[in-house]
């Protein structure tokens, strides 16, 4: 009969110790959220939109129309599913060849003379991840020269094009 108390003991004090140790989703607070480096204020973005019409819209958008096009496109959309659909894959992508994702480029290019009526040497901006090669336990120092690298990951394309200014939007 003692041994049977000393085992509900215990097991009593273990799910003591389960109940106050182990974490639980129920009622948690969310994880820390970051404001990131970099975030500015809608009128911040507004002045920089205004600075790009007022210095650069005349120039791209001369070159559009000498393709048959008003205007040429000033901003690329992706859809939050697809960027975090993108983040994930290139994050695994770069893994599986050995490196570590530090970052995203973001990057203009222009569409090219066999690209189609509707995209013939037009604007296009595309992602591009920042690599670092992963360190091994057995590897010395690594330091990249190149400020991130670049990268061997297929770059993200083909968001919606767009020609209007900044506008914030509520989709």
């Amino acid at each position: 009969m003692k041994q049977l108390s000393y085992i509900i003991l215990g097991l009593i004090i273990g799910a003591l110790l389960t109940y106050y140790f182990c974490p639980r989703m129920i009622n948690q607070p969310p994880g820390k959220i970051v404001k990131p480096k970099g975030v500015i204020t809608v009128e911040q973005a507004k002045a920089l939109n205004d600075n790009w019409t007022k210095y650069r819209k005349q120039a791209v958008d001369s070159a559009a129309k000498e393709q048959g096009r008003e205007e040429d496109d000033r901003s690329t959309y992706w859809s939050l599913e697809d960027i975090e659909n993108y983040l994930d894959y290139a994050k695994h992508y770069s893994d599986s060849i050995g490196y570590n994702m530090t970052g995203i480029r973001v990057y203009l290019g222009v569409y090219g003379e066999n690209a189609g009526q509707t995209k013939k040497n037009l604007t296009t901006m595309f992602m591009v991840p920042t690599l670092q090669k992963a360190k091994s336990l057995a590897s010395s120092f690594y330091i990249n020269m190149q400020g991130g690298g670049g990268s061997n990951v297929p770059p993200l394309n083909e968001g919606a094009g767009g020609q209007g200014g900044y506008i914030p939007h509520n989709d």
